[in-house]
């Protein structure tokens, strides 16, 4: 029986990270991926997607990105090029290169500490000090009558066609599905977005979700909001388009279907039970120690409590940290978000019924961005909004909409996460003319008025 210090289940950004730290103290460490080391991010999501991105903001500028251009340069991002599937090689060089033993296989739990390792239909047993669970999500597939009769898109195709589609429906509205309903609008495809909530990203600052949706709508997007599929009828529409049944009544067409609803964890085959965890919801328990079983640790998707590539990251290591012994907890009041369409949208922390609701006296401020001197010079609109806790004057929440924002947001992270004060915020110096300056002087005003 192989024995190592910690055994990483799952070669993602999470796996990656918990890997070379660990590594980096000279643990012994196998990492066991069943598909592509390196995760969805690079291949399939955030690396794809941002390339395409960029390639349809040139393209709606005017410049030169046609498609072809677009799709040649994504596959070379994500190492595609001439090739059907991704070569994750650099991924597995890397891991090798740190002296982590590197398995391509299925992995499942035989016992307390204890795995079977399944690669080309051989199993080999393995012993681990520690265990890191790190396995990542895959796309959800709703239970939708008629939905078995087509082949619908998830985020791997949404990200990794070669070919435009004549026209495309997305269900769902959030990050995922706001960012490649602006690619393929850009480039002159009918897109319509499908989300049951009245706000696209919903769960960002309304403000931001009007924002959003107004760039969308330039775009030439069809928002369909407050309504869900509740059936798909394969080719029944026009020149062969797919019929979705909206539950109004009503009914969207579109050759093309992506999934955006949400993500699923791929629990099931790594026989939990063996450690005494029953997944409950298609989710673990997991404590305030990233931990869901004596020795055995989640990082990544597993471990929320929400799905970003810099928070799986920051999980891998910590679980990481703890199965090398030490006493660390996350922090997890201070997760950037950010989705990187036109206009860009970027939060952290509490909205300002999440900050009452855990008895805050909080207070919102807002500054609009089209007349500050960011928004002069570069014809933008939108907002930034923070949230602060009154009685301790500290920064509790901040909610921005326009250029730069996944940049900007950073200062309020930090603001956050080491708990600064209003004066100190306030009395910072920010670059003329930035989004940033226009939240510096949004900080002087919560410090005079509050």
């Amino acid at each position: 029986m192989d024995r190592f210090d910690i055994v990483v289940i799952g070669a993602g950004p999470a796996g990656e990270a918990a890997t070379h730290y660990a590594r980096g103290r000279d643990a012994s460490v196998a990492v066991v991926d069943r598909e592509l080391f390196g995760g969805s991010c690079p291949f399939f999501a955030c690396m794809p997607s941002k390339a395409l991105l960029h390639a349809a903001a040139v393209h709606h500028a005017g410049g030169d990105f046609p498609w072809s251009r677009a799709s040649a340069f994504r596959d070379y991002m994500i190492s595609r090029e001439d090739i059907d599937w991704p070569d994750d090689h650099n991924h597995v060089a890397s891991l090798e290169g740190a002296g982590a033993t590197v398995i391509r296989g299925e992995a499942a739990f035989a016992g307390p500490r204890r795995l079977m390792v399944t690669t080309d239909g051989a199993t080999r047993e393995i012993q681990a000090g520690a265990v890191i669970l790190a396995v990542g999500s895959t796309s959800r597939v709703p239970d939708l009558p008629g939905l078995d009769e087509i082949d619908p898109w998830t985020n791997r195709e949404g990200t990794g066609s070669r070919t435009l589609p004549r026209s495309l429906l997305v269900m769902g509205g959030g990050p995922t599905g706001v960012e490649l309903a602006q690619v393929y609008a850009r480039y002159g495809v009918p897109v319509t977005v499908v989300h049951p909530r009245d706000h696209v990203n919903d769960r960002d600052h309304p403000r931001s979700s009007e924002y959003l949706a107004d760039g969308l709508r330039r775009d030439g997007v069809t928002l369909r909001l407050g309504v869900r599929a509740t059936r798909v009828r394969a080719a029944a529409g026009s020149e062969g388009a797919h019929v979705v049944e909206l539950s109004d009544g009503s009914t969207a067409e579109a050759h093309e279907i992506l999934l955006a609803i949400g993500r699923d964890l791929p629990l099931d085959a790594l026989h939990l039970p063996a450690i005494g965890v029953t997944p409950e919801g298609g989710r673990v328990a997991v404590d305030d120690r990233l931990r869901i079983a004596d020795g055995v640790w989640a990082a990544g998707d597993v471990a929320g409590p929400e799905l970003h590539t810099h928070l799986a990251h920051y999980t891998g290591e910590m679980a990481a940290r703890q199965a090398l012994g030490d006493d660390v907890a996350p922090f997890l009041d201070a997760i950037p978000r950010a989705t990187y369409t036109d206009p860009e949208t970027a939060s952290v922390g509490l909205l300002l019924e999440q900050a009452r609701q855990r008895g805050i006296d909080a207070v919102e401020l807002t500054a609009d961005v089209a007349t500050s001197s960011k928004g002069y010079v570069t014809e933008s609109t939108g907002h930034i909004t923070i949230v602060v806790d009154r009685a301790r004057r500290r920064l509790v929440g901040a909610f921005m909409a326009g250029p730069a924002v996944s940049e900007a947001i950073h200062e309020c992270v930090l603001a956050i996460r080491a708990d600064i004060g209003l004066d100190v915020l306030a009395d910072t110096i920010h670059a003329f003319p930035t989004l940033s300056r226009a939240l510096g002087t949004l900080l002087i005003q919560a410090d005079r008025e509050l």
